[in-house]
């Protein structure tokens, strides 16, 4: 099973990347192979919205997403974690969702879906904020589900974790880690 995770955080071992790597742990311990791109270090222009994909159902942009096309068009279960900015998911998890423009065009367009593969597509959602209210999470869960449904993703976990700011504090949450183990285990089970 392949298994690709996106790391939306600027951070460099940060909250969401520790959930991330214990996610990931649990899901190469079962001997399912992973690919993390660590967006903040990629090369991905913001959409354009310039059309290009209208009738072609590919974007006309080269760099960095032409990679995550064929891996998420390859891909068996995809894993987005993000914090959460101002009550959504990061510019650098928002890019890389909004260049999926060209998929939704190719799916809604010209009603060419991404085959979901013998076992099915699922996803994982995994946010980490520091507010106490939890509609950062509801805002970015209804970004992600549309990102995952315009991908052939049917159904997707969500793994959110308030009240949690300063770098590393999510290792003094009593169950987070633990949670993103299991969330990763599960989202491999068939």
């Amino acid at each position: 099973m392949k298994v690709i995770a996106f790391l939306g955080s600027p951070r460099v071992e940060g909250n969401t990347e520790l959930l991330l790597d214990e996610a990931v742990r649990a899901v190469r311990e079962l001997e399912h192979e992973v690919k993390i791109h660590k967006l903040n270090y990629m090369r991905i222009k913001p959409c354009q919205d310039c059309g290009g994909c209208d009738k072609t159902g590919t974007c006309i942009i080269d760099d960095d997403m032409t990679q995550v096309y064929q891996d998420i068009r390859e891909a068996d279960r995809i894993i987005l974690a993000s914090p959460i900015f101002f009550f959504g998911m990061s510019a650098q998890a928002k890019t890389m969702v909004d260049r999926c423009q060209s998929f939704w065009c190719e799916k809604y367009l010209l009603k060419k879906s991404i085959p979901e593969g013998p076992q099915g597509r699922k996803g994982l959602l995994m946010l980490v904020g520091g507010m106490k209210r939890d509609i950062g999470i509801q805002c970015s869960d209804a970004t992600a589900k549309a990102f995952f449904r315009t991908v052939s993703v049917s159904s997707h976990a969500v793994l959110g974790f308030l009240q949690v700011d300063a770098k590393g504090a999510i290792l003094e949450h009593p169950t987070a880690m633990k949670e993103a183990y299991a969330a990763g285990k599960e989202l491999v089970q068939t």
